[in-house]
């Protein structure tokens, strides 16, 4: 089975356009910045990439719709984090580009169908994807987990705001990539619930400023892979929901 597309050779891609099952193109994006002193600064993307492929894998046996995943974009407008080593930063401008550029090149080639799964939630990054896909069409949607009606299946954590590298996040990367976890210390990490959208909307701007010295908030010592799991579970059903509803336009 091959669900990335950037692993199908030209005449593979040209087949598809042929074929009567509806083929839904699944863009990842997240950052590299860090996340805490345990977990990997690829988190963000790790997490996009970990549903992207599990909704691949559960619709390849579907008669009418079909999901491959594009090449991640593991940079984002992620200023926040400054302070710390190893961010990577794009600006608002270039992030939209990127979008409407990759779904336009797309959509000349006559797949109008695709989706962007977005796991970094820095405001700015957010609103610039928004916008980009307003821009490039009715085919071109965003699973935009900031959204009340998908925050409200997520967990406790992600629902209080506190969840940047915390037992949300890390019990993901431990269900995907648990050797990327530094255990040691994600047990030795004291909880820490920082309202970060309320930290924003009162004007803070960095994690430094947010009260989050160790660029993490929440509690990642409880965090597991069983969680984890259970976590990618609701997230996966999210977008092949959503990927149906693009299939049917």
């Amino acid at each position: 089975m091959v669900s990335e597309f950037a692993d199908l050779a030209y005449p593979d891609v040209a087949a598809l356009l042929q074929d009567e099952r509806r083929t839904v193109l699944l863009l990842p994006f997240g950052a590299t910045e860090p996340h805490g002193p345990h977990a990997p600064l690829r988190t963000d993307t790790l997490i996009s990439l970990g549903i992207c492929k599990r909704a691949a894998e559960r619709l390849e046996g579907d008669p009418d719709v079909r999901a491959l995943v594009l090449p991640p974009l593991p940079y984002g407008v992620t200023r926040y984090g400054a302070a710390f080593p190893g961010v990577v930063s794009i600006g608002e401008a270039t992030l939209h580009a990127l979008v409407v550029e990759i779904a336009g090149s797309l959509s000349a080639q006559g797949f109008r169908r695709i989706v962007l799964i977005n796991n970094h939630f820095e405001p700015q990054q957010v609103q610039a994807l928004r916008e980009a896909v307003e821009e490039s069409g009715n085919g071109v949607r965003l699973l935009d987990l900031t959204r009340r009606e998908n925050a409200k299946q997520l967990t406790d954590e992600f629902r209080s705001g506190s969840c940047h590298a915390g037992r949300y996040e890390t019990s993901l990367v431990l269900a995907d990539e648990p050797a990327l976890v530094r255990r040691e210390r994600m047990e030795a990490l004291e909880s820490k619930m920082i309202d970060m959208p309320a930290a924003i909307a009162a004007g803070r701007t960095d994690f430094i400023a947010m009260g989050m010295d160790s660029a993490y908030c929440g509690a990642p010592a409880e965090a597991t892979a069983e969680e984890g799991e259970r976590t990618f579970e609701t997230l996966t059903e999210l977008l092949i929901d959503l990927v149906r509803e693009v299939a049917a336009c």
